[in-house]
């Protein structure tokens, strides 16, 4: 006898997905190839998610991890999540024609790095090491006028020249929740820290980390379409799994399930972070129904209607050899 198909109800989160400076980054390399044809050099992946990397590989973007690789005079973009100083310096060197994708609330952050060092005050930094926004904030300002911390602890032991003379700011997709903790240690720590005017981590960070937690307050499981090198997707899992969801998972697409996980669910919270396309979402829904009576229902906490300005789009007279 045919086993009954159980029942499984999905919980969407929303906002979800694309935020506006991925929608913004995307569309300036999908601008400038109509524009010149390819090849259209982009550094770094644009936007931490390899499906949105491979469809623009297939409309002729061609990605590198420095401007070494680059020919000279090609057109080439730099990714949403910032560079530093040295890269467009290198980009007019070398003769190239460049883009800058970055998004504009991580270009804010630079802005006020730029401004508290000019003012005479070290900037500490809440980041993750290595992750190439902080990399890129770091790099607007001369070297060791930036300290980076990541933890409660880096807070507790951080020094500066002048306590007198500090201020913060933050990575634009870190948890909401554990950079308040940081906050407080350094406010506590450094009582004459300046820090800016409006927070640092952007509303489709704080967006998506509400809504996850108010999903996984609702969910046996709960799954985070992203990548593993996407920051605001981490910490969405991160998220869910302090608001009460009995499991948390990271998946690239529906072929990353364990369909093991769903054993005695009755409820799947899902979201993506903010560089995962929606069709990953979907193609999640659809494996579900292939496997379950799947009922869909959305949990919205805010509505989202920011968008950014195109930059002029660089042409060059004709496509720079491959």
């Amino acid at each position: 006898m045919r086993e009954a198909v159980r029942s499984l109800r999905l919980l969407l989160a929303s906002p979800r997905g694309f935020c506006a400076g991925v929608d913004r980054a995307i569309a300036i390399v999908r601008r400038i190839l109509e524009e010149n044809g390819p090849p259209v050099y982009v550094r770094h992946e644009i936007v931490h998610n390899r499906h949105v990397v491979r469809e623009l590989e297939a409309l002729g973007a061609v990605f590198v991890d420095e401007l070494d690789e680059v020919p000279e005079g090609a057109i080439v973009v730099f990714s949403a999540h910032g560079v530093p100083k040295r890269v467009p310096e290198e980009a007019r060197r070398r003769r190239l024609v460049y883009a800058d994708a970055t998004c504009p609330l991580v270009s804010k952050v630079h802005r006020e790095v730029e401004r508290h060092v000019a003012a005479g005050r070290t900037v500490i930094l809440v980041g993750h090491a290595g992750h190439p926004e902080v990399e890129g904030t770091m790099g607007q300002v001369p070297p060791g006028t930036v300290v980076l911390v990541e933890t409660r602890e880096d807070a507790e032991r951080v020094t500066v020249p002048d306590p007198g003379r500090v201020a913060y700011a933050t990575q634009t997709t870190l948890s909401v929740l554990d950079t308040a903790e940081i906050v407080a240690v350094l406010r506590r720590r450094f009582p004459a820290i300046v820090g800016p005017r409006r927070e640092d981590i952007c509303y489709a960070t704080t967006n998506r980390q509400r809504a996850v937690a108010e999903v996984a307050r609702r969910a046996d499981l709960v799954l985070v379409v992203g990548a593993p090198n996407s920051s605001n997707s981490l910490r969405l899992v991160e998220v869910a799994r302090r608001s009460g969801a009995g499991r948390a998972e990271l998946i690239r697409d529906a072929d990353d399930i364990d369909w093991r996980w769903f054993a005695g669910v009755g409820t799947v919270g899902l979201t993506a972070g903010a560089s995962a396309p929606e069709h990953l979402v979907r193609g999640v829904i659809e494996a579900c129904r292939r496997r379950f009576r799947v009922t869909v229902e959305t949990l919205r906490l805010a509505e989202e209607d920011v968008t950014f300005k195109l930059p002029p789009v660089p042409r060059v007279r004709a496509p720079a050899p491959h």
